[in-house]
């Protein structure tokens, strides 16, 4: 009988998976006994030899394997504490994020405190001086003492496209030198409730940025219930709404 192929070891050439099943597949056969003993035992010698040498092989085979499992276990734990010390990371960036966006808003907010948005006023009766229009037209629209002083620093519409015929008008950004006195404009509109000047409606906002506004929209709902039951209510900077309900 021919002698059995001899069994390919193990390599960085072959794929280590399939090691295991080339060894099966490549084990000898055992031969018909030939009636002569000797010759009998010389060929199962040599086939126990080619099945020892893939035994071999197989076990070779097998601690690589595990090598490269431990090794993969000790890859996936090592990311799993990265990821975790990633996300509390991440946690404290947010907080931190939310922290400092809250603090730019409140400073933001704090340096339009004495500006004043005016809507209402039609397009070109300022006649390219808006401080003096406003100086002329608010103490009279507001019922403010005569001769008061409102120490307008400046004053403009806003930055935006003029509009066209029938569309909104653009509304007048001023800042007043004193703070008091933005008080009390925001006041006496309070008190009057709605304001007109020949024919216009005219309305007096102070001047937020759009975070703070988004906040302070989200009393529209509830401020329309008080209105209509007749509750008296205020709302303060930033976002905080008082009601007074029977003293």
């Amino acid at each position: 009988p021919s002698p059995a192929e001899e069994v390919v070891p193990c390599s960085e050439e072959n794929d280590k998976g399939n090691v295991v099943a080339d060894a099966i597949s490549e084990r000898p056969e055992i031969p018909e006994p030939s009636g002569d003993i000797t010759a009998d035992i010389k060929i199962i010698l040599t086939s126990l030899q080619q099945i020892s040498v893939a035994i071999s092989d197989i076990k070779l085979c097998n601690k690589d394997i595990l090598g490269r499992l431990t090794s993969m276990e000790t890859h996936l734990t090592e990311s799993d504490e990265r990821l975790l010390a990633a996300e509390a990371r991440i946690v404290m960036l947010t907080s931190t994020v939310a922290d400092l966006r809250d603090k730019i808003d409140d400073q933001e907010n704090r340096a339009r405190r004495n500006i004043i948005r005016i809507l209402g006023f039609p397009e070109g009766v300022e006649q390219r001086n808006p401080s003096k229009f406003l100086e002329e037209a608010l103490p009279t629209l507001l019922k403010l003492p005569t001769g008061m002083d409102l120490s307008i620093e400046r004053a403009h519409r806003s930055l935006v496209p003029r509009p066209g015929p029938g569309q909104r008008p653009c509304p007048f950004i001023i800042k007043l030198l004193r703070f008091p006195v933005k008080e009390l404009l925001l006041r006496s509109t309070r008190d009057l409730g709605t304001l007109e000047w020949e024919g216009h409606k005219i309305l007096l906002f102070p001047d937020l940025s759009r975070a703070l506004q988004d906040r302070r929209r989200q009393f529209l709902s509830v401020k329309r219930i008080l209105r209509d039951k007749m509750i008296k209510y205020s709302l303060f900077y930033p976002a905080t709404l008082r009601v007074t309900y029977k003293g």
